[in-house]
């Protein structure tokens, strides 16, 4: 079974909490903190696997979780940092974020191996804390979390010349005549399923890869029958080899396909009009001339586009058209087409994370992210805890901002549950 789409889970570790902790050894009558800091979670990373073509995988595994960070331990120690998970795709996946449909990366090219999602970094220890004058500092900070994303995987296939054209039209025989490639041929009247890539040797070393799409019907560009599945993998191809059936041995009409085909295309992404394109005038060892030229219409047609007369099955015209390719092609750029990335991972940190301080009524509430993570760490049922706490309020200009809405002594200050009175 042919996938080229796959919805997954992916989660980076979190790292490790730095620990509290103090020393106790012989003679030594108040030993300092010695809390060490926690290790720093798994990476998930994207890498290329050689011979891979299908997402089928992801179709059976859909979560993929990284390790978390060890925590630190006494006498300084530092936690295992946890190995980063390595997921194996096919080259040519473009990992989009689920939601926005935005690229995170695309796996071409170069690009063989990629961050996805880094790791939380592990908290640090409680022996970082001390000073002059918090000589017992008696907290640790956490270690960071991971980060967790939905993502769409799209194989869209890397090849030079993309077949496009209605079912039956001849083009995995076609693709079988001038390339090693072996497709599933047979008079059927719907669709390839899946791309056939074959590559074409002209000798001297020159060669170029050929991909016979799944067919496209009158709808495509509004995913009807495959669709998108169908379109998305013409994106990155260099030539557009329309084919059709000269013969009309289905009864088609082989300039209104070509029409039909210009269609979905502009309606996906007119820009895809702008590649080089080529017609191939399939079946010729078919026609009755006694009703008159078909090759002679498409041309009329078409008059901009070049029109190869060849049949699949005697091989006829064939090598005119592939060293018709071949004379675009060797003027190209060698370069694959690689999609920019549009979509950033927010590694803000703690110091980083937004928050609020309004007036509800005869409350004062402070809220966000930055200060929910503060409390999720912050002890206030301990004396050093609650000192945390103030100074945290002081350093971030919370105390500041109250001030400026008015707040005076007695006052309530709302933080996510915990309810305090205010005084200077």
């Amino acid at each position: 079974m042919f996938a080229d789409r796959a919805k997954i889970y992916i989660k980076s570790g979190s790292g490790g909490d730095g620990h509290v902790s103090f020393r106790r050894e012989k003679f030594v009558a108040a030993g300092g903190p010695d809390g060490g800091d926690g290790g720093k979670g798994g990476d998930i990373i994207f890498q290329v696997e050689d011979g891979m073509n299908t997402l089928i995988n992801f179709h059976h595994k859909r979560k993929y979780v990284a390790g978390d960070g060890e925590p630190g331990g006494k006498r300084r120690c530092h936690g295992a940092d946890a190995e980063d998970l390595i997921i194996r795709v096919p080259q040519g996946t473009v990992i989009k974020e689920f939601e926005s449909g935005k690229v995170i990366a695309d796996m071409s090219g170069d690009n063989r191996r990629e961050i996805i999602l880094r790791g939380g970094k592990g908290g640090i220890g409680n022996m970082h804390y001390a000073t002059s004058t918090m000589q017992v500092p008696k907290y640790a900070k956490p270690g960071q979390s991971g980060k967790e994303l939905y993502v769409q995987l799209e194989l869209k296939i890397i090849a030079d010349v993309g077949l496009v054209g209605y079912p039956s039209v001849g083009k995995s025989t076609l693709i079988s005549a001038v390339s090693n490639a072996r497709p599933k041929i047979a008079d059927y009247h719907f669709t390839t399923l899946e791309p056939n890539l074959g590559v074409i040797n002209l000798g001297d070393g020159n060669s170029f890869i050929m991909a016979d799409m799944p067919g496209l019907i009158e709808g495509a560009a509004e995913g009807v029958g495959l669709g998108h599945d169908f379109l998305r993998h013409i994106e990155r191809t260099k030539i557009l080899l329309h084919v059709v059936d000269a013969a009309s041995v289905e009864g088609r009409d082989p300039v209104e396909d070509i029409h039909v085909m210009m269609d979905e295309l502009r309606r996906y992404d007119k820009e895809l009009l702008d590649k080089p394109m080529l017609i191939a005038a399939n079946k010729t060892d078919s026609i009755d001339y006694s009703s008159g030229n078909p090759i002679e219409d498409i041309k009329k047609a078409f008059p901009d586009i070049p029109v190869y007369p060849v049949s699949a099955f005697t091989h006829e015209g064939l090598d005119e058209l592939i060293h018709g390719l071949w004379d675009i092609l060797k003027d190209m750029p060698k370069e694959v087409q690689v999609f920019e990335k549009e979509y950033d991972v927010d590694y803000r940190d703690d110091a980083d994370l937004p928050y609020t301080v309004e007036k509800k009524g005869e409350i004062f509430v402070v809220e966000g992210p930055r200060i929910e993570k503060m409390l999720g760490y912050t002890n206030l049922d301990s004396e050093k805890g609650f000192d945390f706490f103030q100074k945290f309020l002081k350093e971030t200009g919370i105390l500041d901002r109250l001030t400026e809405l008015g707040i005076k002594d007695g006052d309530t200050v709302k933080m996510y549950g915990h309810e305090f009175d205010y005084y200077r």
